[in-house]
């Protein structure tokens, strides 16, 4: 018999959590995220494309209709966002370099998931932290509107910028 949405779903609570809700500041919560972004993601994890700790050797093991099968369950959970001890200066800051940065691409302050950008509101910090240093070492291709405007920010721009994203709620 062939694996179910949920039975393939599981294998991935232990580090995104039940439903895909993640409670490891280092790990993305991928409920909610779109079914598109999630495949998109996954074939770059298979390919080498997209840096990761273990998910290029994950991804590998799964097929393009097991990936779909995910992609749609993921799409239909509810994305749950934790409170985090962020600074409020900082973040009070972020806002107004959102508007100004970020909110062409990332819309409604980085929640929705159609702009197939992920989720970024209400992230943990450490991830969204980690995955920013990927974009800036070159680990991660960031698309060129993206590095455009990343690169007219300073390191404590871009740290108030993900504590406005993790503050969402």
């Amino acid at each position: 018999a062939s694996p179910t949405a949920t039975m393939l779903a599981d294998t991935c609570a232990g580090c995104h959590g039940p439903e895909g809700v993640s409670y490891g500041p280092a790990t993305p919560t991928i409920a909610g995220m779109s079914a598109e972004y999630f495949k998109t993601t996954m074939a770059d994890y298979q390919k080498g494309d997209r840096q990761s700790t273990v998910m290029g050797r994950i991804a590998k093991g799964y097929t393009k209709e097991e990936i779909a099968l995910m992609a749609d369950y993921f799409a239909k959970q509810e994305f749950m966002r934790y409170p985090q001890k962020l600074d409020a200066a900082q973040v009070e800051a972020g806002a107004k370099l959102y508007d100004k940065s970020c909110s062409k691409c990332h819309d409604e302050y980085g929640a929705l998931a159609d702009d197939d950008a992920g989720i970024l509101a209400g992230q943990w910090m450490p991830y969204l932290t980690y995955t920013m240093e990927d974009f800036t070492a070159g680990k991660r291709e960031m698309p060129k509107k993206m590095k455009k405007k990343v690169e007219k920010l300073s390191s404590s721009e871009l740290d108030a910028l993900l504590q406005f994203f993790a503050s969402q709620q």
